[in-house]
């Protein structure tokens, strides 16, 4: 099985976000003239070839700013040594968006030489296997490129003339570890990495000069673990780059950030799996002593913190922490509010010393941090936890296996002996994690549930209970599986065991998608933390016995990728896509405490909003063209919130605005006024908290059959069922207007420009130092400059005739502006004559009805397989009301309409429309919200088909979004079945136009 990759449009707006950095460097058509013996975005060097910037400082830093602003985020002052940072989510993709912005900056400006620099075998592993696995892919979209891949190796320096003497793509993946020893002590030549050391074989050259001569663009994956040292940013800089790119979902310094998709964004646009929690967890009773220790110290006096059960005044009993200190010999029978269980509980010490961090009781044993008394029995805990996870992985296996999607679940443990133990004479037997599990797992396969599982024509039918469990761990020499060699920082050490280890587990990731490989269940070390995931990834459960190593972050992150089917595409079906955290802490404990470690890790801030928030909100300005806010105008909103006491001055939003927002009272200032429902819009998404779903609320939405055979609803579904096809035709005339006009509109071209400093010398025995005198700019008269082909630049990026683009240009009376600054002309053109484009096409589209057999069926919406949550996504429907017993919402506004759809009495049937209802368009198949059937004074029957949005202002709408919303329009007029088509943003709006 191959994994197929898909086009998605975030994807492609990150791309796109690094590659206009250049805009304005010389283009790569076989077209363009160019110097003899020169390839466009390379120079000749000594020892190979090397990447060419022609642009200056000052053009890179106006293309940076310019896509800050597409992209609404603050705008860079400086390029800080051309660091430029993309932030993506786990699981989003962004090893695929760096690869494939690699063939895009050769594509478009020839930069040829690449090195991606990552912390760990496990990320380069996983770097290389990515590449293997896209290699067809890009193959078919740049035909014409060829790259060569590889991983460095110290004992393969032949490898880095290849990447320096190679004219074609040439990426080279390198640890941090593997040349950033010589900056350690540079006085010992012979203790540096083989990379700084001159060889012979390379005529006296140290390899690193071969790659520092081609000034190739840095790659840098998880730069927080990277660069995070004085040593390690000084290597890189040793590479020379022409610049560096910065990939990763937590950031710790961001440099010139071009593009942001934050969690919030990853899990609202459904880019990865939802995640919710089934909590595993004894019920407090009381009855023992209670006794956890939640930490120490010994800053001011030695201290601990525990947390015990303490009677209240009113005799009730809560879990508290509670402060003691060893030196007034604490009495926790008197810290608990005299309770009887914890008689003779005195504390006698305590010891801060790493790693035996710990509190002794007169007379009793240690309890180290984190451990506790009191709890239910750990192997009893492990074991509804390990029983959970099974049953949670065959639900899905279920819901999942006639879809062709194989299921996956993720233990982590502490210790390989728990699963795995070694004896002396070389065999070896279950730890107690995998007796457990196979007692459980026979256990639970009896389960008449799930015996379809099981049939004789099931792919899982004939698997051992012994196949489909393993373990990911290092091995010994020996074969012996070990726990992983771990750095401080929580970073693998590179040794062979590792390398072995490593090369294993990546090379298997397509196999293990196979419904032919038995293994299901993976138990894993702390070594799969980072480097490693698998898209079918459905269960994440830990089994620890001491302090968790691993941040939640880490850890669902290995399941967050949306899955992939035995055809090698991703699916995309949320009631599907959903990652089961098997958690032994509560659903609220859990949510808060990764809320916490996102905020930490991602700058992302729930509940607050900053000076800048309102920034990137657009209006139209007197002259009739988009505007952005800006930060000023952001700030003079954010101060008036403050004063009004709807936020505090670290802007913390107040429950006084949360309140005014829900009631549709919350004022802004006059001048603002334009922009509230944006401004409002805004602020509902700060007040938004981290999407985690609790099992506990989990429903599975049921079809209401009384209402899909009533009357009712087969007129209803009658009028909106059929299909359509559409065509197109555009007004040659106006497109050639209106590019025309916009190309008019830019602003005035500069050429390149030769810059004139003076200064003054002074000689001093420190040696010779200048002092700026001043410094002008000049535009070069370039007299010889040879012009690209600018007419079949456009023929190839906008597939119009070439006698109307000569129509558009001549027209626009800008050539002049072409001749100073050739490249970025043709680009800006080139994006008017599209967007003009788009637009006609939406204008000039008509819809035809296909006829009366292509229809969507109404069985299938008993077919349809929902899911929701309680107080989350989902409300109950009064019974009979609508199609399922239950609405499931996207967004506040799709709720709030659901409600007041519900209680309406006027309303006699509503339906939230299924995803299977979608309208084919040439901006993508659009799914419109609500079909709604209404009586009118007991008589007259009125059918709507409802587009809910948070704006009905059509300029406030991205340009898609439009464009979908007009073809929806014309959809259903062209079916002429008496159905309205209606754009509300309250259900208060839809009733007043009724």
């Amino acid at each position: 099985m191959k994994i197929k990759f898909d086009e998605q449009q975030y994807q492609l707006e990150a791309i796109d976000s690094i590659v206009d950095i250049f805009g304005g460097q010389s283009v790569k058509v076989s077209n363009f003239s160019v110097s003899a013996g020169e390839i466009l975005g390379q120079k000749q060097t000594e020892l190979g070839i090397g990447n060419k910037l022609e642009l200056s400082e000052e053009e890179i830093l106006e293309n940076v700013q310019a896509v800050q602003q597409r992209n609404h985020l603050t705008k860079s002052q400086d390029l800080q040594d051309r660091n430029f940072t993309i932030e993506m989510e786990t699981g989003t993709g962004k090893t695929y968006v760096y690869s494939r912005s690699i063939f895009e900056l050769n594509q478009r400006y020839g930069f040829s030489k690449f090195v991606i620099v990552v912390p760990s075998v496990a990320i380069r592993e996983g770097v290389y296997k990515s590449f293997q696995m896209t290699e067809g892919h890009f193959k078919e979209l740049y035909p014409s490129q060829h790259c060569n891949y590889f991983i460095y190796d110290s004992s393969k320096l032949e490898k880095v003339r290849e990447f320096a003497t190679s004219s074609n793509i040439e990426v080279m993946i390198i640890n941090i570890d593997a040349f950033k020893k010589s900056f350690e002590d540079p006085e010992k030549e012979n203790k540096a990495n083989l990379i700084h050391r001159e060889r012979d074989t390379m005529n006296g050259k140290k390899p690193i000069e071969f790659i520092q001569e081609t000034n190739p663009i840095v790659i840098i994956d998880e730069p927080q673990s990277v660069d995070n040292t004085d040593k390690a940013k000084e290597a890189i800089a040793s590479l020379t780059p022409l610049c560096k790119l910065r990939y990763s979902a937590t950031h710790r310094d961001t440099y010139n950030l071009m593009y942001k998709l934050d969690p919030v964004a990853a899990y609202e646009e459904r880019l990865v799996k939802k995640i919710e929690v089934l909590s595993v967890k004894p019920e407090d009773d009381f009855n023992d002593p209670y006794i956890k220790l939640k930490n120490v110290s010994n800053k001011n006096g030695y201290q601990a913190t525990l947390e015990m059960d303490v009677q209240q005044k009113n005799g009730v009993v809560k879990r508290k922490n509670i402060k003691v200190d060893p030196n007034k010999r604490t009495d926790l029978y008197v810290l608990s509010g005299e309770r009887d269980i914890y008689q003779g509980y005195y504390v006698e010490g305590i010891d801060c010393l790493p790693g035996n961090e710990s509190i002794e009781f007169e007379g009793k044993q240690p309890l180290y941090l984190g451990e506790a008394i009191g709890e239910m029995n750990d192997a009893v805990l492990k074991r509804y936890q390990i029983r959970e996870t099974i049953r949670a992985h065959l639900d899905k296996e279920l819901q999942l296996m006639h879809k062709g999607i194989k299921v996956l679940s993720l233990f982590f443990i502490d210790k390989v002996a728990n699963y795995r133990i070694y004896n002396e004479d070389g065999t070896w037997s279950h730890g107690t994690y995998a007796e457990v599990f196979e007692e459980e797992y026979l256990n639970m396969i009896k389960n008449q549930k799930y015996q379809t599982l099981f049939k004789e024509d099931s792919p899982i039918a004939n698997f051992n209970v012994s196949e489909v469990h393993g373990g990911y761990f290092s091995q010994d020499k020996k074969g012996r599986f070990k726990d992983s060699n771990l750095k401080k920082d929580g970073t693998l050490r590179s040794n062979k065991d590792d390398e072995s280890f490593f090369e294993l587990i990546m090379k298997k990731k397509e196999e293990l998608l196979s419904f032919d490989t038995p293994l299901r269940f993976i138990f894993s070390h702390s070594a799969l933390k980072e480097g490693w995931d698998n898209p079918n990834v459905f269960q994440i459960c830990t089994l620890v016995e001491t302090k968790d190593t691993l941040t939640k972050r880490q850890k669902i992150g290995r399941g967050l990728r949306l899955p992939v089917k035995d055809d090698g595409r991703r699916h995309f079906d949320e009631n599907d896509n959903i990652l089961t955290v098997v958690a032994n802490e509560s659903y609220e404990e859990f949510a808060d405490s990764l809320q916490k470690e996102m905020e930490s890790e991602t700058g992302v801030r729930f509940g607050f909003i900053e000076k800048h928030t309102f920034a990137p909100i657009t209006y139209t300005n007197e002259d009739n063209e988009k505007e952005a806010l800006g930060s000023d105008e952001s700030e003079k909103i954010y101060n008036y919130f403050v004063d009004r006491n709807y936020i505090d001055r670290k802007g913390k939003i107040k429950d006084s605005l949360k309140q005014d927002l829900a009631q549709g009272v919350m004022e802004v200032p006059e001048e603002y006024s334009v922009v509230k429902k944006d401004i409002e819009e805004t602020l509902k998404r700060a007040i938004k908290k981290l999407p985690v779903f609790n099992y506990d609320d989990k429903v599975k939405v049921q079809p209401d059959k009384q209402v899909l055979l009533s009357d009712d609803f087969k007129q209803l579904w009658n009028r909106i069922k059929h299909k359509t096809t559409y065509s197109v035709d555009i007004d040659t005339e106006t497109l050639i207007k209106k590019s025309v006009e916009e190309i008019q509109r830019l602003p005035r071209f500069r050429a390149r420009k030769i810059r004139r400093e003076t200064a003054n010398l002074d000689i001093t025995e420190a040696g010779v130092k200048g002092e700026g005198g001043g410094v002008r700019f000049y535009e070069a008269e370039e007299e010889t400059r040879q012009l690209p082909d600018i007419l079949r630049y456009l023929q190839d990026q906008t597939n119009l005739k070439r006698r109307t683009i000569v129509d558009i240009l001549i027209k626009s009376k800008r050539l002049d502006d072409f001749k100073k600054n050739p490249q970025s002309f043709m680009e800006e053109v080139m994006k008017i004559i599209n967007k003009e484009k788009r637009k006609l096409i939406i204008d000039g589209i008509k819809y035809e009805k296909i006829g009366d057999h292509e229809y969507f069926e109404q069985s299938l919406f008993e077919s349809e397989e929902l899911i929701g949550y309680l107080k989350k996504n989902a409300i109950e429907v009064d019974e009979h009301k609508s199609v399922y017993d239950h609405i499931v919402y996207d967004s506040n506004i799709e709720k709030e309409f659901a409600e007041r759809l519900n209680s309406d009495p006027d309303v006699k049937l509503f339906v939230k429309l299924p995803g299977f209802f979608v309208i084919d368009t040439p901006l993508g198949n659009y799914n419109p919200d609500w079909a709604v059937l209404i009586e009118s004074d007991g008589i007259e029957q009125l059918y709507f088909v409802v587009e809910t949005k948070g704006s009905t202002d059509q300029e406030d709408l991205r340009l898609a979004e439009n464009g979908k919303i007009i073809c929806g329009r014309k959809h259903f007029e062209a079916l002429e079945d008496g159905v309205e088509y209606k754009l509300a943003s309250t259900y208060e709006e839809l009733k007043q136009e009724i």
